[in-house]
């Protein structure tokens, strides 16, 4: 067969993931039935986890033509009074700003032509799936090409990353979680002819006579959105004669602005149990849909990317058992759930068009904020340590401490070279430690390491002297690694190669039963019969 892996699907979700599998050098054929890519954005930001995420598949020095830092984000209502506001943090805890605002046709551009260079990926235009089968060893995926004959493609594994009304996800069998939270937005993409300050540059307005959105959508775009309400014509409100009625709310009307494009767009919020059928599998919008107020709907399809790409890898490659694919889907659907959940809680509060239960939001928030009451930044955050999966865990099978945690990104020098760690050390699995645990581990884990394409790294001080350094040793240039292992008491930092933490060892002992214990849950004995 000449794919290993068959992708359904080549929206951002399905280019992220084509892009990690190929620079494996996984043969990967993708098939999108559209023959063009859509040139119009859907999503209008991601996240510092997913900016590291995008610079791992290769694009990181594209980010900067076409995000900007998402600044500020503040909700307001009807008289203009700040509900919430939120300084959001030039640089998050991957150094990448806390959040960025893009425009996402220049995303997928640039994931388009970064996949073009990568000789193992085959991208099908035209190629509409219709049928899929799991014959076992194999997976034939039935398409219909531009002349309209049928082909069946076959391969290992198969990916759907062929949105809401997904053909893998029926081939799966999932059911599905919906919180039956739906409302139908008009979606206005606006160019400006001159430049404007926006403060707030991210703009909520809880006006239950009209529910209303105001935010950056990249640099030289802006996303205005309106909420449907009952006193609408339903066969007006998604006209452009509406939108630039609606759009006057924000001072923009044709003299200053054009509008790219308008689309009425209803938001759900479900999610799939089950994202793994024996060798078909989910990620993005087949396996979940969120409402856009907590801006993951993107974030987390690209999660789903990370995840799965170095899973299907050690399994392509004999390094673990297909059951570690299991772990996909209690890692992705716990993180999404999290994220769906509190999408919609966000938008109860934005979508209230009751006058009277919206004045009572109105007095209760402005309260609280009076008496400096909020949320504190973990419970607003959506980055959730794992908490199940392949992680190292405790006597009673609970997350083992530290294990499960994102993983930091910070600046580090090796070679003459300075910058973050991912582009200066590289990707995969990492072992970080502090002092040289090398000498501690035998010839056994050494190679198992090594098989699975570890790298090890001892953080030193960033004065250290040229002659001192070995050729593993990394330079702690911020002075940030360090205090990092020291917090924890941690000998040694196990990290997957999706930046979450597999476990920590604060002694010897504790490294070998680290290093072996992730050696058994990729390739667990067999279940005595």
């Amino acid at each position: 067969m000449e794919a290993e892996v068959l992708i359904v699907g080549y929206g951002p979700v399905g280019q992220l993931l084509s892009v990690l599998l190929a620079q494996r050098g996984r043969r990967v054929t993708v098939v999108e039935r559209w023959p063009e890519p859509y040139r119009h954005p859907r999503a209008v930001g991601f996240d510092s986890e997913a900016a590291r995420i995008l610079a791992s598949a290769g694009i990181g020095d594209s980010l900067d033509k076409f995000t900007e830092p998402a600044r500020d984000h503040a909700w307001q209502n009807t008289k203009g009074e700040t509900l919430i506001d939120h300084e959001v943090a030039d640089r998050g805890h991957c150094t990448w700003p806390e959040a960025l605002s893009a425009y996402q046709p220049a995303l997928e551009s640039a994931l388009i032509e970064h996949g073009a260079t990568l000789p193992p990926l085959r991208i099908l235009r035209g190629y509409e799936a219709v049928g899929l089968a799991d014959d076992g060893d194999r997976v034939t995926l039935t398409v219909v090409g531009p002349d309209g004959a049928k082909t069946d493609l076959t391969a290992l594994w198969v990916v759907g990353c062929d949105g809401a009304n997904s053909l893998v996800r029926t081939g799966v069998g999932t059911t599905m979680t919906d919180l039956d939270f739906s409302y139908d937005w008009l979606i206005c993409d606006v160019r400006l002819h001159e430049h404007r300050e926006f403060r707030p540059n991210n703009l909520e307005i809880c006006d239950p006579a009209r529910p209303r959105t105001a935010v950056s959508a990249g640099p030289g775009h802006r996303r205005y959105e309106f909420m449907r309400v009952p006193t609408d014509d339903p066969d007006h409100f998604g006209t452009v004669e509406s939108a630039w009625e609606l759009l006057r709310l924000f001072d923009v009307t044709p003299d200053n602005g054009v509008l790219d494009r308008h689309a009425v767009y209803t938001f759900q919020a479900r999610w799939a149990e089950r994202w793994r059928a024996g060798r078909m599998l989910l990620a993005g919008d087949s396996a979940h849909l969120m409402p856009p107020f907590a801006g993951q709907g993107m974030c987390s399809g690209f999660r789903d990317a990370a995840n799965l790409a170095w899973k299907l890898d050690l399994v392509l490659g004999g390094h673990a058992a297909p059951t570690l694919l299991d772990t996909y889907t209690t890692e992705r659907r716990a993180h999404v759930r999290h994220a769906v959940e509190m999408s919609v809680g966000l938008g109860r509060v934005v979508c209230m068009a009751d006058p009277a239960a919206a004045a009572d939001r109105d007095a209760a928030m402005l309260a609280a904020r009076k008496r400096n009451i909020g949320p504190s930044a973990a419970r607003r955050s959506v980055v959730k340590p794992l908490v199940d999966g392949l992680l190292r865990k405790d006597g009673q099978g609970r997350p083992a401490p530290y294990a499960g945690q994102a993983g930091p990104q910070w600046r580090v020098r090796r070679a003459g070279t300075t910058g973050l760690f991912d582009d200066v050390v590289g990707t995969g699995f990492v072992l970080l430690y502090a002092e040289d645990v090398v000498p501690a581990l035998d010839a056994r884990r050494l190679k198992f390491l090594d098989g699975i394409r570890t790298r090890l790294v001892r953080m030193v001080p960033a004065d250290t002297p040229t002659a001192d350094l070995a050729p593993r040793d990394a330079l702690d240039v911020e002075d940030r690694y360090l205090p990092y292992l020291s917090e924890m008491d941690a000998l040694a930092v196990l990290v997957r190669p999706d930046f979450y933490l597999f476990g920590i060892a604060r002694d010897e002992d504790e490294l070998h039963s680290l290093v072996d214990d992730l050696a058994t849950q990729l390739n667990p004995p067999p279940a005595p019969s």
